[in-house]
């Protein structure tokens, strides 16, 4: 081990010795396919195949041709070491031999190629627009060992060096744009050669469109139905206030399944299953309100001043039982009236500010005194569906167009 570290040094020296200046590797890769995307993880899987090009003007040979080397030989010539920073897991694959592949070239042109490299890299997302999202990930390839000094990374042939994103199908993704750049790593050891690969990926939003706004949207539109119920079928109208909130509390349970369950993102969809639960509950509470205002209508209506007739075996007894309550009510009301005149003349100032404390009680007890309870459903089938639409045009706006 200690004798090829020598001659693995040495001959990265020699060969410094005899270029000039840092050496030059071009790369380029292909994107074979990009297995999995997770926004728990914040990470993707991709597999590539990644190529590199220098030049060892001690590989020179007569001749046009190119040799191929045996991918084990590799141990005996410098190669670049090349790696990706942000990759959390990965390997080469080794089915049936090590994928690698060297080929010579008469000018002493190297070209090491790397097939089938699995890794799993991360990729910051912003979730705040999904499932309406676009996320930027990035691949990067850097230098471990080797700084600025001593080699430089570049593109091949600029963004036509990234073969594949093209024809890339994923499950819920789309590939919307890429692009290379070369940049530089800087750690507390020095300045290192980096090359960045950057794509766009646009989510497709109809999978949740099918699965989780419509029947939401359903489930809004399945409560609107207790408005056209009557007002004396409470167990018909509570079972579809309750049915509703409950399916809708388990929808918005399952949309958050595939989510980080602790981060700071309020997602899109998590507002628009906001505004249906709230829709959904409204409607349960509508019910409970114009319920309400009906049975305290029918209770004043059964008990407003109405004398209960004595029932006795002689017909003109309850008469004048019943003539006799209307004279000592009648007399009851002379002798109020007469103590409330004597009490405006004793004191006609108290009276006035009495009269308007009562006067601005009625008025304010009066909002909330509803004289048809049957118009809370009228107009509840008018303002519901209407807010919900309203609601819903500025939703798409907001997250589909700014």
């Amino acid at each position: 081990n200690v004798e090829l570290i020598c001659e693995t040094v040495c001959s990265f020296f020699i060969f410094r010795l005899s270029t000039e200046g840092p050496v030059e590797i071009g790369m380029s890769l292909d994107i074979a396919s990009i297995d999995a995307i997770s926004e728990i993880n914040m990470d993707y899987t991709a597999t590539i195949f990644l190529r590199q090009r220098w030049r060892d003007s001690r590989l020179v040979f007569p001749g046009n041709e190119s040799v191929s080397v045996d991918g084990r030989l590799v141990s005996l010539l410098w190669i670049p070491d090349t790696f990706i920073p942000d990759s959390k897991r990965s390997f080469l694959h080794d089915v049936t031999v090590e994928n690698r592949l060297i080929r010579i070239f008469s000018n002493g042109t190297v070209l090491y190629a790397l097939r089938y490299i699995t890794a799993t890299i991360a990729c910051n997302m912003d979730l705040t627009k999904y499932p309406m999202d676009k996320q930027v990930c990035t691949l990067q390839l850097e230098s471990w060992g080797y700084n600025l000094q001593d080699v430089v990374f570049y593109w091949t042939r600029g963004n036509d060096s990234v073969k594949g994103l093209d024809t890339l199908r994923l499950a819920q993704y789309s590939v919307e744009s890429y692009y290379t750049s070369v940049s530089r790593a800087v750690y507390e050891t020095g300045h290192y050669p980096k090359l960045v690969l950057h794509f766009s990926l646009r989510r497709n939003v109809l999978f949740f469109i099918l699965e989780t706004y419509v029947p939401s949207i359903l489930l809004v539109v399945l409560s609107w139905v207790s408005f056209w119920i009557s007002q004396s079928s409470v167990p018909a109208r509570t079972c579809i206030g309750v049915t509703t909130v409950l399916t809708m509390t388990t929808l918005m349970m399952g949309a958050r399944t595939s989510l980080p369950n602790a981060n700071c993102f309020i997602k899109a969809i998590d507002v628009y299953l906001g505004i249906c639960f709230t829709f959904i509950f409204g409607a349960l509470l509508e019910y409970a309100c114009a319920h309400f205002y009906t049975m305290q209508d029918f209770s004043e209506s059964n008990g407003n001043g109405s004398i209960p007739i004595v029932s006795s075996s002689q017909p003109n007894q309850s008469v004048e039982v019943g003539s006799s309550a209307e004279q000592s009510a009648a007399q009851a009301a002379n002798s109020d009236a007469q103590n409330h005149a004597g009490s405006k003349d004793k004191a006609p100032g108290q009276g006035c500010g009495l009269s308007s404390v009562k006067d601005a009680s009625r008025r304010a007890a009066s909002v909330f005194i509803v004289e048809n309870p049957h118009n809370i459903d009228r107009r509840a089938r008018t303002v519901f569906p209407t807010a919900f639409l309203f609601v819903n045009i500025l939703y798409w706006l907001y997250y589909l167009f700014l």
